[in-house]
C-alpha cells in the first residue's frame, strides 16, 4: 500500500507510521530522516539541501521533491511505503501526482492545537537515527537514551514551547489545505488523534482494511 500520513507537528504521525510500517512490512519515508541521510551520504540533492540548511533557510520544494523521488525509486518501496512529512504543501502534492504515484489512502490525524503544544514540548528525539520518544507517553527503556542506537536523546529546537505556536501557524496556512486536496480525490480518512495510542492504531488499521 502507498500511504500518506497527514497532521500537525506532534499529532503522532511518526509514531503511528512506525507501528503501521511494521504491521504492513513497508518502509516509512520520513522527510526529515531522508534529508539527514542525503546530507550524510553526500548525494547531489543532499548537497543542495545542505546549502539551504547551512544558511538557515527552508529546503525548497524542488530539492525535497528530488530527494523523495530518489528514495521512492529504491527497491524496498516496490511493495508500498508510508510518507510521513511529505507532502507539506499543495505544490508538493501536485509534484507527487506528476511522478505517477497512485496513493491508496491519506490518513489525517486530527488533534487540537492545545493538545499538540502539550505533546510537542515533551518530545525527545535521537539526533543520530531519528527515533522519537516522549517523556510521558513513549519513554525509552533507559531515561534519555535511544532504545535503537544508544545515543543521548535531545529536544529539537523547533519543539521548544515558544516555537510550537509558530509551527502550528505554518501548518494551518501551508499544510492543512491538503485535507481539501485529498478529500477531492476521495482518499482522505480522518482519525481522532487524542484517543489512546492503541485506539488510533486500531482505527487506522480498520480504515486500511476498507481501502
Amino acid at each position: 500500500m502507498k500511504l500518506i500520513f497527514l497532521g500537525a507537528p506532534g499529532a503522532g504521525k511518526g509514531t503511528q507510521a512506525e507501528i503501521i510500517s511494521e504491521h504492513l512490512n513497508i518502509p516509512t519515508i520520513s522527510t526529515g530522516n531522508i534529508i539527514r541521510e542525503a546530507l550524510k551520504s553526500g548525494t547531489e540533492m543532499g548537497l543542495r539541501a545542505k546549502e539551504y540548511i547551512d544558511s538557515g533557510k527552508l529546503v525548497p520544494d524542488e530539492v525535497v521533491i528530488g530527494i523523495i523521488r530518489d528514495r521512492l525509486a529504491e527497491d524496498d518501496c516496490r511493495d508500498g511505503f508510508i510518507l510521513d512529512g511529505f507532502p507539506r504543501t499543495i505544490p508538493q502534492a501536485e509534484a507527487l501526482d506528476r511522478m505517477g504515484i497512485d496513493i491508496d489512502c491519506v490518513i489525517n490525524l486530527e488533534v487540537a492545537d492545545e493538545i499538540i503544544a502539550e505533546r510537542v514540548s515533551g518530545r525527545r528525539v535521537c539526533p543520530v537515527c531519528g527515533a522519537s520518544y516522549h517523556i510521558a507517553n513513549k519513554k525509552p527503556a533507559v531515561d534519555g537514551v535511544c532504545d535503537k542506537c544508544g545515543n543521548t536523546l535531545v529536544q529539537r529546537k523547533d519543539d521548544h514551547p515558544d516555537t510550537v505556536k509558530e509551527r502550528l501557524q505554518v501548518y494551518h496556512e501551508q499544510t492543512e489545505p491538503l485535507k481539501d486536496y485529498y478529500t477531492a480525490t476521495g482518499k482522505l480518512a480522518s482519525v481522532d488523534g487524542p484517543t489512546t495510542l492503541e485506539g488510533v492504531t486500531k482505527r487506522i488499521l480498520e480504515i486500511l482494511q476498507e481501502v
